[in-house]
C-alpha cells in the first residue's frame, strides 16, 4: 500500500489526480459547515435528535446535525440509482440502454438518474423542513422561507453530484462512494474521544479500560475480517481449445474467472438500512408526536428506528428504552433484507448465461463441465454459494453495533461504518495502482 502511494506520487499525472481528489474533498467538507438560510443555530443546538437523524448524521459526517446545504447528503442520488436499477427490470427500453453500455446510453441512463434525484431531493428536503417547523429553529416561518430551505437543500444535492462525478472521472476512486467515505471518517475523532471518556470520565476505571480494549481489538479484528472477504475469489478454471486462424495457432491457454465472495459488496446493507430506516421518516414527517403514541403506526416507527437506536425521544424531549422484541424483530428482518438484496445486486450484475455463452463462443470450457446449459447452472450454483456466504457475513457485520447496544455502548462507527471505510479504501487503492501501472507502460511504450 506505501509502495502504490509512493509510486503514484512520484507519478505527475497520478499525483494531479490526487491533488485535485483532496481540493474537492476540502470543498465538500466545508460545504458541510455552510447552515441553510434563515436557521437560527442556538436554537439548533438544543434540538434532541433520535436514532434516525443520528444515522443520518454519521454518513453526512456531522452535515446534518448542522443543517447545513450538504445536509441531505448523496443519498437522495443513492435512491435515485437504486429506483432507476429496478425500473430497468421491468421497462424493457431502460433495460436496452443499461445493458448496451455505450457512451451515448450511459450518459442516457446518467440524465434520468439526475432527474430523479431532483424530484427526490425535492421530497426529501420538504419533509425535513416540515419536521423541523415545530421546533422553531427557523427564523419567520413559512411559505418563502420553506422554499428557500428546500432549495438549498436541492441545490446542495446537485452539487454533491458534480463533485461526485469530477471525482470519478478527473480524480481517484469512485465519487459517491468517496463523499461517503470522508463523511464517516469525519466522525473518527469523535468516536475515539468516545472511548477515551468512556475510561477517563471522571476517575480511572478499569472495567471501562478493559471494555474500551475489548472494542478496539474487535474493530481490528473486525476490518481484517472484512478485507480478507473482500480480497477472497473463487477461481473458476477455464480451458481454452487451440484453432487455425489464418497461419497462426491460436488459443490452447488456461486462465480462470474470477468471482467475489462479496460480489455485491457494501450496496446491500446501503440497500437494505435505506429500505429499514424509510418508513420512520415518512411517518415522522406528518406525525412529530408518534413516538409517544400506540398502535400500527407507532409500532412501525418503532421497529424502523431500531435499525439505529436503541432508545426512544419523544417530542418533549423525554427517552427511554425501546422494548428488546422491537430490536430483535428489526434484526431478522434487517438480515433477510440484506442476504435478498445480496442475491439481488449478485445477479443484476454478473449473468452466468452471459458468461457461458461468451466462452462458448470463444472455444473455451470448464474442465469436467460441459459447455452450454450445464456450464450455465455451474455457474449459478457457485454464485448462490458465494452469495449466501456474502450476503450471511454483510449481515453479521451490520447486527453487530445493535448486539453491542445491549452493553450500554453506542458508538458511531458500527460494522456498516467499517464496511464502507475498507471496501472504499480498498477499491480506491486498486484504482490507485492500476492508474500507475498503466502510465507506466504508457512511458515505456512511448
Amino acid at each position: 500500500m506505501f509502495n502504490t502511494i509512493k509510486n503514484a506520487l512520484k507519478t505527475p499525472e497520478v499525483r494531479k489526480r490526487l491533488w485535485y481528489t483532496l481540493l474537492l474533498i476540502i470543498i465538500f467538507r466545508l460545504g458541510c459547515f455552510i447552515s441553510v438560510p434563515t436557521v437560527d443555530s442556538t436554537l439548533l443546538a438544543n434540538v434532541n435528535s433520535n436514532g434516525i437523524t443520528q444515522l443520518i448524521n454519521t454518513l453526512t459526517g456531522g452535515a446534518f446535525s448542522r443543517f447545513s446545504i450538504f445536509a441531505m447528503s448523496i443519498t437522495p442520488y443513492i435512491t435515485a440509482s437504486i429506483v432507476i436499477q429496478l425500473l430497468a427490470m421491468v421497462i424493457p427500453s431502460l433495460e436496452r440502454l443499461t445493458k448496451e453500455g455505450g457512451e451515448t446510453e450511459r450518459a442516457k441512463v446518467n440524465r434520468y438518474t439526475k432527474i430523479l434525484t431532483l424530484f427526490l431531493s425535492l421530497a426529501e428536503g420538504l419533509g425535513i423542513y416540515l419536521t423541523y417547523k415545530s421546533t422553531g429553529i427557523f427564523i419567520n416561518p413559512g411559505p418563502l422561507t420553506g422554499c428557500l430551505v428546500v432549495l438549498s437543500f436541492m441545490a446542495g444535492t446537485a452539487l454533491l453530484m458534480w463533485l461526485g462525478e469530477q471525482i470519478t472521472t478527473k480524480g481517484v476512486g469512485n465519487g459517491i462512494s468517496m463523499l461517503i467515505f470522508v463523511g464517516i471518517i469525519a466522525g473518527l475523532p469523535e468516536a475515539v474521544r468516545t472511548i477515551y471518556k468512556m475510561v477517563f470520565a471522571t476517575t480511572f476505571n478499569t472495567m471501562n479500560l478493559i471494555l474500551a480494549l475489548s472494542i478496539i481489538i474487535g474493530a481490528v479484528i473486525l476490518i481484517a475480517a472484512v478485507v480478507f472477504v473482500q480480497q477472497a475469489e473463487r477461481r473458476i478454471p477455464v480451458q481454452y481449445s487451440k484453432k487455425v486462424v489464418g497461419r497462426k495457432m491460436m488459443g490452447g491457454q488456461n486462465t480462470h474467472i474470477p468471482l467475489k465472495l462479496a460480489m455485491a459488496g457494501v450496496m446491500p446493507i446501503i440497500f437494505a438500512s435505506s429500505f429499514m430506516t424509510f418508513p420512520a421518516m415518512i411517518i415522522q414527517i406528518f406525525n412529530s408526536n408518534i413516538a409517544e403514541q400506540t398502535g400500527f403506526l407507532a409500532g412501525l416507527y418503532k421497529l424502523s428506528i431500531a435499525t439505529s437506536t436503541s432508545t426512544i425521544t419523544t417530542a418533549a424531549g423525554a427517552s427511554y428504552p425501546l422494548p428488546i422484541g422491537y430490536s430483535i424483530a428489526n434484526a431478522v428482518i434487517y438480515l433477510l433484507l440484506i442476504v435478498g438484496f445480496t442475491f439481488f445486486y449478485t445477479y443484476a450484475t454478473f449473468n452466468p448465461a452471459e458468461i457461458s455463452s461468451n466462452i462458448k463462443k470463444n472455444g473455451g470450457f470448464i474442465p469436467g463441465i460441459r459447455t452450454g446449459k450445464s456450464t450455465t447452472e455451474y455457474l449459478s450454483s457457485v454464485i448462490s454459494k458465494l452469495t449466501i456466504f456474502g450476503g450471511l457475513f454483510l449481515a453479521i457485520i451490520a447486527i453487530l453495533p445493535m448486539l453491542l447496544r445491549f452493553t450500554s455502548v453506542d458508538l458511531a462507527f458500527g460494522g456498516t461504518s467499517i464496511l464502507i471505510i475498507v471496501g472504499v479504501a480498498l477499491e480506491t487503492m486498486q484504482q490507485l495502482e492500476s492508474q500507475v501501472v498503466m502510465k507506466h507502460y504508457k512511458g515505456f511504450l512511448e
